[in-house]
């Protein structure tokens, strides 16, 4: 038989109607960060090449290094580090059997979400400090 209300129902919940848990977002920024963290690993793999191969070469990627660029990719590449370094840690914990309840997996995923900017600012002001 046919399903004369197939066409009226939804095939499955969409992100309009299922909110993530915050757990789930964390769990995916993980992932994000792991991978955004290449591009501030290439711009500084391109600075230390350009270094050791002539002055011009280095001029120009210090000038991207010093830009307002450079310090965007590798500010979000430092907070990158400290969020995937925290979600590591954090999945240690699970493994070891701790923190897989709903409230405490809502609680460390707020924790690592403040921690990370903490930490990033943190880094930012020591960086500028000397």
């Amino acid at each position: 038989m046919a399903d004369v209300n197939r066409g009226n129902r939804p095939l499955s919940p969409h992100l309009q109607v299922y909110r993530l848990p915050l757990a789930a977002i964390t769990s995916i920024m993980t992932r994000i960060t792991g991978h955004a963290l290449v591009a501030g690993i290439v711009l500084i793999v391109w600075w230390l090449v350009a270094a050791v191969t002539s002055p011009g070469a280095f001029a120009c990627a210090d000038w991207v290094v010093r830009s307002w660029l450079g310090f965007i990719i590798l500010t979000g590449s430092m907070w990158a580090l400290w969020y995937h370094l925290l979600a590591g840690l954090r999945h240690l914990f699970y493994d070891a059997g701790y923190g897989l309840e709903i409230e405490q997996a809502k609680k460390s995923s707020q924790a690592l979400i403040a921690g990370s900017v903490v930490l990033a600012v943190l880094t930012l002001i020591v960086f500028f400090a000397f």
